[in-house]
């Protein structure tokens, strides 16, 4: 079930996301967020909201920071997803991102009183293909290899 924190916080309006795709050793860097959807979890890229003066580039770097504990480098821009459905409208920005340092862990999200971060991992398309589609941020509905994730390109758009 949906959390009313995300519904009041972020429906209604449109919110444009920066979001970052993180490989290293064949897997590809996720996390888990408890109850933003209407199904329950969700596993997706790292990123977040823009806020007003931030540039793209570096809201991923703080988002990558606050919800890793990565610090990134950020590369070519890759392709735009805009969401719109329940009440929520997002257009996500994706970038190639590359690991600079820090440690691996879970973070955090300092927009919201309740935590939606569950877990934060590196998966392999074998591991992902194991969540069924609701439970994936929907980009893995133009991909089902490495290769045709670091391949996409353009705009896509998912109504729900």
């Amino acid at each position: 079930m949906q959390s009313e924190e995300i519904l009041q916080k972020f429906g209604n309006q449109l919110r444009v996301r920066v979001c970052g795709i993180c490989i290293q050793e064949d897997k590809v860097l996720l996390v888990n967020l408890r109850h933003v959807t209407r199904t329950g979890d969700l596993w997706c890229p790292p990123g977040g909201g823009m806020q007003v003066g931030e540039t793209a580039p570096e809201t991923l770097i703080r988002e990558f920071e606050e919800e890793t504990g990565l610090k990134i480098e950020v590369g070519e821009f890759m392709f735009v997803n805009e969401f719109t459905g329940n009440s929520l409208h997002a257009v996500e920005l994706f970038f190639r991102v590359t690991i600079l340092g820090g440690v691996l862990r879970k973070g955090y999200d300092p927009e919201l009183a309740q935590q939606v971060l569950e877990d934060v991992a590196f998966l392999s398309f074998e591991e992902i293909h194991r969540f069924q589609q609701e439970e994936l941020h929907n980009l893995f509905r133009y991909c089902s290899s490495l290769d045709e994730l670091l391949a996409i390109r353009g705009y896509y758009q998912l109504k729900i």
